[in-house]
């Protein structure tokens, strides 16, 4: 636990929050301030700032709870999709450099928008890169 971050207050029971879901590694709580209603939070109990400091167990868990938890909003909520959002950085929009993944219920016409501007690779590029990560792998 960090003492300053408000994700582990949160798991913490230091600050109230609206709990959707928790078992012994992880806790889903309704977001605060939603994309649109529905919206929630994936929370690891443990401290991780971010995906780069993540261990395997834990990365092997976290989908699990995501996708039943997903399951679970599409069956009540009877959205038409929804988006899995998550940030590591500040470059990436990271806020709160506690792990977390957003979880938003999407319907058709919602005035959610995620996008980005395209960009593109040069001749042999996409290549280049992959096989350079892929060595870091």
């Amino acid at each position: 636990m960090n003492n300053n971050c408000i994700f582990c207050k949160i798991i913490g029971n230091e600050i109230s929050s609206v709990t959707l879901y928790e078992d012994d590694d992880f806790k889903v709580i309704m977001d605060i301030s939603p994309a649109v209603k529905g919206h929630a939070v994936l929370i690891p109990k443990k401290h991780i700032a971010n995906i780069f400091e993540m261990d395997e167990d834990t990365a092997s868990k976290i989908f699990v709870v995501a996708a039943k938890v997903a399951k679970a909003m599409q069956e009540e909520l009877k959205c038409d999709g929804l988006n899995i959002l998550q940030n590591n950085g500040d470059a990436a929009g990271q806020t709160v450099f506690h792990f977390h993944i957003h979880l938003i219920p999407r319907y058709i016409g919602d005035s959610v928008r995620i996008t980005w501007a395209h960009d593109s690779y040069k001749a042999g590029e996409a290549e280049m890169i992959a096989a350079a990560i892929n060595k870091r792998i």
